[in-house]
């Protein structure tokens, strides 16, 4: 494979990031189909569980499966990246906060969470890594998740996690993606994007998912189909970004033949340009968006994604433009965006403020002095053209 040298200076740390995603994309398969399952056996003698679950699906806040699968990833990469690293060398940004797994009232979302690590972890062998000597307690797996007690800023070297980005994409089978980077002194140095619903090749987004997983009850896909997700890396300053097909077993792969490199679109014509909007309408406006890819004279039905499957789709070359503008009052956060703002840099694309200016992911955990919205593209052109568009119409939008 050309790059092949290249790809071998991979550093160690990105190495291990990028297995651990491969991990933890196989314990959110594993939740999200039993999740899916249950919806679709209506029958099943679990009723309550049903109706509970039906009732919390757009929340995180209970014993629904995406809670199981946040918590999950949250334990599951905190401690491989501890035992590979050090604890005291390890030092995780997250979400997650430990206290409410602690809780009495969370005894049976727990022991969910310590079992899905557990049979996570027993599968490290087949990701290059090393599993536990004996299953993990569920003391062990709360202190591996209370590790995620950094806050950020300006100096040192800290992990920053969204084990699920995209909650609604997760429950309803869609999109949704496990980020996680690394900051050096304020300075995003390596992201990986692990896409469990993102087809290696674009034309198979088409399928609709459900059409997909009907079909694939029926008969078992063939090896290397399209219901294999990605994950798609990238270290500051290679100049180079790669996607590898989700594995289950990386002993079954010469370590870099199924890694390939990956390229921003050419495209810089607008007219024939595709823009990826959010599903969700609760932190962007899309009234404004809209409005802005006509001023610019987008003119190709949007791209659809839920979560940061949007930054995957635009360093692929599946989409040129990317902008999200915050409604007022709602932060970004650095998790939401360092691990994509990497990858589409280093494929070729450009990422910045709405003032043309880079993220500063230096600040905690919020973007703060974000200018009105990010906007993420294949290239200056388009890039320019939308960093003046929205000057001529911010002023009269009133967002």
């Amino acid at each position: 494979m050309d790059g092949e040298n290249e790809h071998n200076n991979i550093s160690e740390e990105l190495d291990v990031a990028v297995r651990v995603v491969q991990m933890a994309c196989s314990l959110c398969q594993r939740v999200q189909d039993g999740l899916l399952h249950n919806n679709n056996n209506n029958n099943n003698n679990n009723r309550d569980h049903h109706h509970h679950q039906q009732q919390q699906i757009n929340s995180k806040d209970d014993n629904s499966p995406v809670t199981i699968a946040d918590w999950g990833v949250q334990a599951t990469v905190s401690w491989i990246l501890t035992e590979c690293f050090g604890s005291e060398n390890v030092s995780i940004v997250a979400e997650e906060d430990v206290q409410t797994l602690s809780k009495k009232e969370a005894a049976g979302l727990l022991e969910s969470v310590v079992n899905a690590v557990n049979e996570c972890l027993a599968e490290a062998p087949k990701f290059g890594l090393e599993s536990p000597s004996k299953a993990l307690e569920s003391w062990e797996v709360l202190q591996a998740i209370s590790r995620c007690n950094s806050d950020g800023g300006p100096k040192g070297r800290y992990w920053v996690l969204d084990p699920v980005d995209g909650t609604l994409g997760f429950v309803r089978g869609d999109q949704y993606a496990v980020a996680l980077a690394l900051i050096e002194d304020g300075e995003v140095i390596l992201g990986v994007l692990g896409c469990p619903n993102y087809p290696m090749k674009k034309q198979w987004l088409n399928y609709h998912q459900s059409y997909y997983r009907l079909m694939s009850k029926l008969s078992p896909p063939a090896a290397g189909s399209w219901d294999k997700g990605c994950v798609l890396y990238a270290q500051r300053g290679s100049g180079k970004a790669w996607m590898q097909a989700l594995v289950h077993d990386h002993r079954k792969l010469d370590q870099h033949s199924y890694a390939r490199e990956i390229k921003v679109s050419t495209i810089d014509d607008p007219a024939i340009a595709t823009f990826c909007e959010p599903v969700e309408k609760t932190n962007s406006s899309h009234s404004f968006t809209a409005g802005l890819a006509e001023s610019v004279g987008l003119r190709k039905q949007p791209l659809r994604v839920y979560s940061m499957v949007k930054y995957a789709a635009i360093a692929r070359g599946d989409a040129e433009i990317f902008m999200k503008f915050a409604r007022a009052g709602y932060k970004e956060k650095i998790w939401d965006h360092a691990a994509g703002v990497v990858i589409v840099q280093e494929a070729g694309g450009v990422v910045t403020d709405a003032g043309g200016r880079p993220l500063d992911f230096s600040r905690g955990v919020y973007l703060e002095g974000l200018d009105r919205g990010i906007i993420a593209c294949s290239g200056s052109v388009l890039h320019d053209r939308i960093i003046n568009a929205v000057d001529a119409s911010w002023d009269s939008s009133n967002l």
